[in-house]
């Protein structure tokens, strides 16, 4: 069963060794190598990897899995879920199949595939279970949502190559590992990354929806010390100058409880709604301040990017 699976996968896996210039306690600047995995996701030379396997690399290399070196352009990163693109000049490679929907399930087998430590020789297959699902962690530059956990093994050098099951379907990204941790290892469902990958491949970053605030969860402790209204929502704690939600008279210290039908009890729901909608849609946003019940109008904007512009071909 397994050798099946990783016979349909491992034509696409590759290996990624970068070369990443350091600077030391004097200020001198030294070339540190480093490696990662990735995989096929076009048969043109898209490649699918982890954003930290590339970012500040000086020199990208892509080793197929019959041994061909490429050099690789970085075509776009999306710091937000840990996704890059790069291109290599290569055509009719292997692509595999990726699942086309997330219905996993906790105790399934999950094949981890990829190149830990930089071992020579090819990719190294590691064997074990979905553990989790939805799982968040933070990492040094973003807080991840929506993650697979498994306790296959990954360990580094794994970061950026497939996930799959049983039967050979890529159903994640191997990501992040829990240092000092047995068994934890954390997977981006496929479903999401190829979204991202789609519109890095496109316009080199992410167009993500978003309203121009910063909010936290309304709890407890904010009810009684201030009073509120209302025991669920989210308490807007900043509002960006000059942006639409400005401009709808929204305001700091606002309470949203709903978004057009949808009712609005933590900052996780807000999310979810607003992804639903394109940049340009107007929603109607339900809020109290203090006592009050509004209802504003406003424009979705497009969110903050927090990506890499692409290199030239």
């Amino acid at each position: 069963m397994v050798t099946g699976a990783v016979e349909k996968v491992i034509p696409s896996v590759v290996n990624i060794s970068e070369v990443k210039l350091i600077r030391d306690a004097y200020l001198h600047v030294h070339p540190v190598p480093g490696v990662g995995s990735g995989f096929v996701i076009r048969e043109d030379g898209y490649i699918l990897t982890n954003a930290h396997v590339v970012i500040g690399s000086h020199e990208t290399k892509v080793t197929l899995e019959n041994g061909k070196i490429f050099s690789g352009n970085v075509r776009g990163i999306d710091m937000i879920m840990d996704l890059a693109v790069v291109r290599i000049e290569a055509d009719n490679l292997h692509v595999p199949e990726m699942a086309k929907d997330n219905n996993l399930r906790i105790g399934q087998m999950a094949i981890a595939i990829g190149s830990p430590l930089g071992l020579v020789g090819g990719p190294t297959v590691t064997v074990g279970v979905v553990s989790a699902l939805e799982r968040s962690i933070q990492t040094e530059v973003t807080f991840m949502e929506g993650l697979i956990q498994t306790d296959a093994a990954i360990n580094p050098g794994n970061s950026g190559g497939p996930l799959i099951n049983s039967e050979g379907v890529i159903i994640g990204i191997n990501s992040a590992i829990i240092p000092f941790a047995q068994g934890i290892g954390f997977a981006i469902p496929i479903g999401p990354a190829m979204w991202i990958a789609e519109q890095l491949m496109e316009r080199g970053e992410v167009i993500r929806p978003w309203i121009s605030i910063n909010a936290v969860d309304v709890n407890p402790k904010l009810v009684a010390y201030y009073n509120l209204p209302v025991n669920r929502g989210v308490v807007i704690t900043k509002v960006i100058s000059g942006s639409e939600a400005d401009r709808s008279g929204i305001d700091t210290g606002d309470i949203i409880i709903q978004i057009d039908d949808t009712k609005i009890n933590n900052v996780k729901d807000l999310i979810k709604t607003i992804i639903k909608h394109d940049v340009g849609d107007v929603v109607t946003i339900g809020l109290c301040r203090g006592q009050k019940k509004l209802m504003l109008d406003t424009r979705i904007e497009k969110a903050p990017s927090v990506t890499m512009p692409p290199q030239p071909a």
